[in-house]
């Protein structure tokens, strides 16, 4: 087993994403005078949930992926994956903010979530494949 280091790497850059996000959060609790939950402010509601997201799928995706370079899964396919994910964590956020029903939305939202869920599975068939 090799150190994933292409996926270390791009831990940093999601990591400092979520540094940005939990920043950005706690200058909207900060702005709106709201210690806990939401205070029924919607675009505090919308930047707690992108934080939230990005929590819920972001470390289990990057451990499927280093798994898979660890293991010595082809280089082109962690690059590939990671730069999807990269993108897709951008992208979430700000689809958060657009219009309901626009092309904003449907593209940066949707498309952020669609395209960090098909990166969490394309990495588990990557690595069941691997494993058998």
């Amino acid at each position: 087993m090799i150190f994933p280091t292409i996926t270390a790497f791009y831990a940093g850059i999601l990591g400092l994403i979520y540094a940005g996000l939990s920043a950005w959060v706690i200058g909207g609790r900060v702005s709106g005078n709201v210690l806990f939950g939401d205070g029924g402010q919607d675009g505090l509601q919308r930047r707690i949930r992108s934080h939230a997201n990005f929590m819920e799928f972001v470390p289990f995706t990057l451990l499927l992926i280093a798994l898979y370079e660890a293991g010595g899964g082809a280089k082109g396919w962690v690059q590939g994956l990671l730069i999807v994910l990269v993108i897709a964590r951008i992208l979430h956020p700000i689809g958060m903010f657009a219009g309901t029903n626009t092309p904003r939305q449907f593209a940066c939202r949707g498309g952020g979530i669609i395209a960090t869920v098909a990166v969490m599975a394309v990495t588990a068939i990557l690595l069941l494949l691997r494993a058998g």
